[in-house]
């Protein structure tokens, strides 16, 4: 293909989650597509984040669920089988190898160049493949870029020598450090403090503000007493200041906060953010700033493209960070596309075929700690920030039938925010063993705006877990005088 330039409907820039989706559906609405990928199509959260993550929190999380239950505890009470953990891990992540994934793009009639792909003007794409070849791809409608985020990592002398973990590393690690500390407060830190120290390792968290900020602060109270009862030494008001490798480099990393505190761990993670993907692709051929986020308006249009053809899906725009949140923002933009270019009015009213409302009104998410955590929708803060007038519903999990089969001595915690104008579920968060299983009712309870009269007729099954979403009803009956 060297001194080619094929013509396509669509270009997309990387084949995570995102890029493959919307690749997918522009395919489905007959423009031929074309997904560049210069790592493994699949992404990271195939392969270093979300599959494997998961893979390895698993075992941990099904453990302290059989610990709870009579008549398995002593079944469960020695160490997990490592060997095997990581060997699932690594089924869980294809083994680090994308033929299925390939497989699965030829299935839908979506082109493949694998190759380091630029934008080289105005609907221009060049890709340096990896036998040194360079491909120029021509985008008759648009250019979409999906190339998510990479780790950011700190501004610290000698952090490269240290040779730290990021996600990466640590959901492919080969081996179980004896001591590992953990730079961060986030989903990532708090859920590799929970698979590692579950698998053996003497971990230290050091956190500058508190666990999972961005949620109801009742989440990260929870998440956090229960890493210390793991034996986990969380550590707050830390800031890293220096981090070194002893022995010349190859011995443990001693890492220094602001305060002067210390910590020696054989490995050291940082979980501290993540930046755009956008450093080298070319945004400066088409006057934008490489190495920015990539903000977009709802049709996930690139707004300083005059011309229209610049879209941004995914991470990289910064509505959403999370893996399902762009195969959303994915399904919409293709149908975008696809509408587009066959000159069809836009659906983009609220909650329309064509209007990405869940980035800012539904935004669902679990935490895989040992308590889960998930949420949907504002927390009571975000939603009085909003300017909307609520009442926060809370109420303890623990005391549910359901719950109380579970697991012996289970803890947990509801809370549901309604809006009082429009007597309707707005946001939703759960703490306690098994609540992902919560989410989606949460979600389609926001998404579909069910005033809470209706859901007086919602009838959760006895007992389940689910019936919190009855006492909820009946707590907010109750309360103030205000009927349900």
């Amino acid at each position: 293909m060297n001194g080619t330039s094929p013509a396509y409907d669509v270009v997309v820039l990387g084949a995570g989650p995102t890029g493959e989706n919307l690749a997918d559906r522009t395919r489905a609405a007959g423009l031929t597509t074309v997904i560049v990928e210069d790592e493994l199509l699949g992404g990271e959260c195939s392969f270093w984040a979300c599959e494997p993550s998961k893979a390895l929190l698993r075992p941990v999380l099904a453990r302290a669920d059989a610990r709870r239950v009579p008549g398995l505890r002593r079944a469960v009470e020695g160490p997990l089988d490592v060997p095997a953990v990581f060997e699932h891990r690594d089924a869980m992540a294809a083994h680090w190898q994308d033929a299925d994934q390939v497989e699965w793009l030829g299935s839908v009639s979506v082109d493949l160049v694998r190759g380091h792909g630029r934008l080289n003007g105005p609907r221009q794409v060049v890709v340096e493949t990896p036998d040194g070849e360079r491909v120029g791809l021509t985008a008759r409608h648009a250019v979409a870029v999906c190339t998510g985020t990479v780790t950011a990592l700190p501004d610290l002398p000698g952090l490269a020598d240290v040779r730290p973990w990021t996600n990466r590393q640590a959901t492919a690690a080969r081996q179980v450090p004896d001591r590992l500390a953990v730079v961060g407060g986030g989903v990532v830190a708090v859920e590799m403090a929970t698979a590692f120290r579950a698998l053996g390792s003497e971990v230290t968290m050091l956190v500058r503000g508190g666990l999972l900020g961005r949620m109801e602060p009742f989440a990260g109270e929870m998440v956090t007493d229960a890493l210390r009862e793991a034996g986990v030494d969380v550590r707050f008001g830390r800031s890293v200041s220096g981090v070194e490798r002893e022995d010349g480099g190859e011995g443990p990393v001693r890492v220094t906060t602001d305060d002067g505190d210390t910590v020696v761990a054989d490995e050291v993670l940082f979980a501290t953010g993540r930046a755009p993907h956008t450093g080298d692709i070319g945004l400066e051929t088409v006057g934008l700033t490489p190495g920015g986020w990539l903000p977009v308006d709802d049709s996930f249009r690139v707004p300083e493209i005059s011309e229209g053809w610049l879209y941004a899906v995914g991470d990289v725009n910064h509505r959403a960070l999370m893996t399902h949140q762009g195969k959303y923002q994915a399904r919409i933009a293709g149908a975008v596309i696809g509408a587009r270019a066959k000159g069809e009015p836009l659906d983009d009213g609220m909650w329309g075929r064509h209007a990405p409302t869940a980035d800012s009104a539904a935004v669902p998410q679990v935490v895989f700690t040992e308590p889960e955590v998930a949420s949907v929708g504002p927390t009571a803060r975000e939603a009085e920030r909003a300017g909307l007038e609520v009442d926060v519903v809370d109420y303890d999990i623990g005391k549910i039938a359901g719950a109380v089969q579970y697991a012996e001595g289970y803890r947990g915690r509801a809370r549901v925010i309604v809006d009082t104008a429009r007597r309707n579920v707005v946001g939703a968060t759960f703490v306690g063993p098994g609540v992902q299983e919560l989410l989606y009712s949460a979600t389609v309870a926001v998404t579909s705006e069910v005033p809470v009269d209706r859901l007086w007729h919602a009838v959760p099954a006895f007992p389940t877990i689910s019936e919190v979403w009855l006492r909820i009803l009946e707590t907010y009956r109750d309360s103030d005088g205000t009927a349900a």
